[in-house]
């Protein structure tokens, strides 16, 4: 990754010389350059600073509380703003208890201590976030890297991109691709299943999860009911357990299951999901082909397209705040649907797989107050959609 930085740097640099308001949590996936991106911004802080990581094996509450001492311990009336910075802290068992208290201490204290914390998607989007730590915390997301990133980084091309994705570290391993293909199993997605998945949330049956991940990946950018599921999965559970399990491998930045749009939400849920990676290196890493059958095979580069698309959207998300869905009725389709507050966006992918054309004018039959947007034709490239160029909404 070299001495790049992301434009989140800049963001944790400016929530780090705010004066003491909310806790700042940098929040994402495994792998995407949180614990890079908190050293690089606290490089440009000229503040005294903590900085410690929690030991994958866990620590105690206790842990925590003597890290807060230490950096307590570095105000003084030349230094009255200090930063503490916790990395990996979904490791500590009720980790959002102990911070809420000695937060709430230092409230009421006086002291300026700004706390920065970080963690997986997968432990800090629960209960304890919201219940303990309500109204006192600020997200910061950090995200699967884009094409922009990745070609400023490592000089990727399209290509390059749309089979190798977009995890920082596994780009120096693309031109090996046994290599790179090990390392997405054993450094990324088995690690974050066991880990950030099985290891922290309530999973039943952790060989169903898994399988669940594996089977539903390279089936990104597709419908696939959860009869099918789980069929597939040779299985006695049921669609909720799967809808699930679903919900927990999106909050680790996995994969996730994109419902139908509709208006009204009880149709939306009880709808058959659309399966999206976060990251096309998920789908390509499952899927057991190597990158010269893309050229080879229109319609598996035509998924990995729309699900590049899809990546893009769902991670673009949760920095923008908006809904991501797709639409069908009959045999129209529209592939994504993107709203927020009073905008609408039907987005068609021309990928170059065959599919049935329509799906917009049926949409907009449906849904006149909508707009549509044609990624991969002159209106908006392919590239320069995932490269950020395109904008979504009006401002």
């Amino acid at each position: 990754m070299g001495q790049y930085q992301r434009a989140l740097v800049s963001t944790i640099v400016d929530r780090m010389n705010e004066p003491r308001h909310l806790i700042q949590i940098v929040i994402g996936p495994r792998q995407t350059g949180k614990s890079t991106a908190l050293s690089q911004a606290l490089a440009q802080i000229d503040l005294p600073y903590v900085m410690e990581e929690v030991s994958r094996h866990g620590e105690s509450a206790d842990w925590v509380r003597a890290q807060w001492y230490r950096a307590r311990n570095l105000v003084t009336d030349r230094h009255p703003s200090v930063l503490l910075v916790l990395d990996e802290i979904q490791f500590v068992d009720q980790w959002s208890t102990v911070v809420k208290e000695l937060w709430d201490e230092d409230a009421r204290s006086g002291i300026d201590l700004r706390v920065v914390l970080s963690g997986s998607s997968a432990t800090l989007i629960q209960s304890g976030l919201d219940e303990s730590l309500m109204g006192r915390f600020e997200l910061i997301h950090c995200t699967h890297w884009t094409l922009a990133e990745c070609r400023e980084a490592f000089g990727y091309d399209l290509d390059t991109f749309l089979y190798f994705g977009g995890y920082p570290g596994a780009a120096k391993l693309a031109r090996d691709e046994r290599r790179w293909l090990s390392y997405m199993n054993d450094a990324i997605i088995e690690p974050t299943i066991a880990n950030d998945v099985v290891g922290l949330s309530e999973v039943r049956n952790p060989a169903l999860m898994r399988r669940l991940f594996y089977i539903g990946a390279p089936y990104s950018a597709r419908e696939i009911s959860y009869r099918k599921l789980l069929g597939q999965l040779d299985d006695r559970g049921n669609t909720a357990t799967i809808a699930h399990y679903l919900d927990l491998l999106s909050q680790a930045g996995l994969m996730r299951g994109i419902k139908k749009y509709d208006p009204k939400m009880l149709r939306e849920r009880s709808s058959s999901p659309r399966i999206m990676v976060y990251d096309t290196s998920l789908m390509t890493a499952t899927s057991g082909r190597r990158r010269k059958a893309l050229a080879a095979e229109p319609d598996l580069r035509g998924h990995l397209v729309e699900s590049a698309v899809g990546a893009y959207l769902l991670n673009r998300s949760y920095v923008d705040d908006f809904d991501v869905n797709w639409w069908r009725e009959g045999n129209d389709e529209v592939d994504f649907v993107v709203s927020r507050a009073d905008q609408t966006v039907a987005i068609e992918v021309k990928s170059g797989r065959v599919k049935s054309t329509g799906g917009l004018t049926a949409f907009m039959n449906n849904f006149p107050y909508a707009r549509t947007l044609v990624v991969g034709s002159s209106q908006a490239s392919l590239e320069d959609f995932l490269l950020g160029r395109v904008h979504l909404f009006d401002e």
